[in-house]
């Protein structure tokens, strides 16, 4: 299962773009309502029903889990000390946690960058807390820490992801499925 974790004010580009192309691959996803509601409006007043609450994750399931961007949807996973621990226990775990845009910042403020490269919203580096940030790269992948800059880059961060759940043939077939070039 992939957990994509939605609190208020998310980026849906972001959470959305990366969902549907997980989806086409076969995977299963779950839109995670962060402050439990059944709905979660994004920063451009796009209103996405959930799949499930926060409670009801299962992290022994969880696959991968990911945080799109999306200022009040950074700042209400930050806010809110059951997703930072839920963030910590899967990544503990060894899971792959992906974050996008302002998401890595969460990343930083628990830690879990350091000794990493990363990247993220333009003007937000200082916030990737102990990584190192390379130049011009859209999506980096280090270890089992997965990030990408911003919306622009939401494709090609979730055929990433589908590369490194299901291999590069799979987000090879999904990336022709959809025309990406």
């Amino acid at each position: 299962m992939v957990y994509i974790l939605l609190a208020p004010g998310f980026e849906e580009i972001e959470a959305l773009a990366p969902a549907d192309l997980m989806r086409r691959a076969g995977l299963e996803v779950a839109l995670v309502s962060v402050n439990g509601t059944a709905q979660v409006a994004g920063s451009h007043s796009i209103t996405v029903a959930a799949d499930c609450t926060l409670d009801q994750v299962d992290p022994a399931r969880c696959q991968l889990l990911m945080l799109p961007g999306g200022l009040g949807g950074v700042n209400g996973i930050k806010a809110s000390p059951a997703a930072l621990k839920l963030v910590e226990t899967v990544h503990s775990q060894g899971v792959p946690v992906a974050a996008i845009c302002a998401a890595p910042t969460v990343l930083g403020q628990l830690g879990l960058l350091q000794g990493r490269q990363a990247v993220c919203y333009p003007g937000m580096e200082d916030g990737l807390t102990g990584a190192s940030v390379p130049a011009g790269e859209r999506v980096v992948v280090d270890g089992t820490v997965i990030t990408g800059q911003a919306a622009g880059s939401s494709l090609d961060f979730g055929l990433t992801l589908i590369e490194t759940l299901l291999g590069r043939d799979k987000a090879e077939e999904v990336r022709q499925g959809v025309c990406y070039r």
